[in-house]
């Protein structure tokens, strides 16, 4: 009973460390749901990040969980886990997350996630322990979904011209003021449905590996998948204002019209990540729309050197968690 029992809290300490990831995730991505409405003053911020925080807990209802799924089964394989590495991937995620919004970065929670599995299973069973097929989806999908996002930002930034090229300025800005509020709430459903998911894989993987939900299960525990899209919710809501700013007006000036052709096409984009289980980076895909939709007025409108402080965070993400959740799990196997 004494073991089991300190089982039970290394388990509990772990499930509240997750969650606090997922609050983080919330609170370091409430900017990319909410920049673009922010930026073009369709909403206050405090509005829009209630408006946020509610969609993203609604995408319960919307998503299966695919995300989910990858991550708790395809990512690293099942058979390495347990407590040790959970804590290296964790203290990885956060860790990356916490420096990357100390200067106002946009980076990638899921890719720090995915960094910290990385590193911890490396440390433990060498490249033995990844799952190369969920890894390398994952991979590709960096560089696949801020293109999408790119790519379909600026043809619906195309499209929309054409369409209201009749339209006096006036029009069109009253029009995209109202049509904004469902792309920013498409934009959050989509949020909300991915990133929620990936710390639903892990605390699963967790529990699976501890014996506290079997490893045949076709889904998590229900107050898994509640405590994780709350904890999303809350932390959207709480939102993180450093990062507002270089989103919503430093990488180039939005108005409504663009702010929903942005919002839209990530929306898209997410939807079809979800579709697919893939994890992919809220931030990258609404990044790569707004410079989409820069670029579309000119190139110039864009500014492309803070864009590529932005890449250039983008490209450390996975290297810097992994190394950190590595030297963690060393430090957690050794110690305890």
């Amino acid at each position: 009973m004494g073991t089991m029992q300190v089982a039970f809290w290394v388990v509990a300490m772990l499930v509240v460390l997750a969650l606090l990831f997922d609050f983080m995730n919330g609170f370091h991505d409430a900017a990319n749901s909410i920049a673009t409405v922010v930026s073009t003053g369709v909403l206050k911020p405090q509005q829009a990040v209630l408006f946020a925080a509610f969609f993203n807990v609604v995408a319960v209802a919307f998503f299966e969980l695919k995300v989910a799924a990858t991550i708790g089964k395809g990512s690293i394989a099942p058979g390495i886990v347990d407590h040790h590495v959970i804590f290296g991937a964790l203290i990885g995620a956060i860790s990356w997350n916490v420096i990357t919004w100390l200067y106002g970065i946009p980076s990638s929670s899921s890719h720090a996630l995915i960094g910290g599995l990385v590193g911890a299973a490396i440390a433990k069973a060498g490249t033995n322990g990844l799952v190369m097929s969920g890894i390398g989806k994952t991979v590709l999908f960096i560089f696949v979904s801020p293109l999408l996002g790119f790519v379909l930002g600026s043809l619906l930034m195309v499209i929309v011209a054409w369409l209201f090229r009749r339209s006096s300025p006036l029009r069109v800005d009253n029009w995209f003021r109202r049509l904004q509020l469902v792309s920013a709430g498409l934009y959050s459903l989509g949020h909300g449905g991915n990133d929620a998911q990936k710390t639903i894989g892990l605390i699963w993987m967790l529990l699976i590996a501890s014996g506290y939900a079997s490893g045949t299960d076709h889904s998590p525990p229900t107050w898994v998948i509640g405590a994780c899209y709350l904890a999303i919710g809350l932390g959207t809501m709480f939102g993180g204002w450093r990062i507002v700013r270089t989103m919503g007006q430093k990488i180039t000036k939005l108005k409504p019209v663009g702010g929903f052709c942005a919002e839209t096409g990530g929306a898209i984009t997410l939807f079809l990540a979800n579709g697919l289980g893939i994890p992919v980076s809220t931030t990258h895909t609404i990044t790569g729309a707004i410079v989409g939709v820069g670029s579309t007025q000119r190139a110039s409108s864009v500014r492309w050197g803070v864009a590529g402080n932005i890449v250039w965070a983008w490209i450390f993400t996975i290297p810097a968690s992994a190394f950190i959740g590595g030297v963690f799990y060393w430090l957690s196997f050794t110690l305890f």
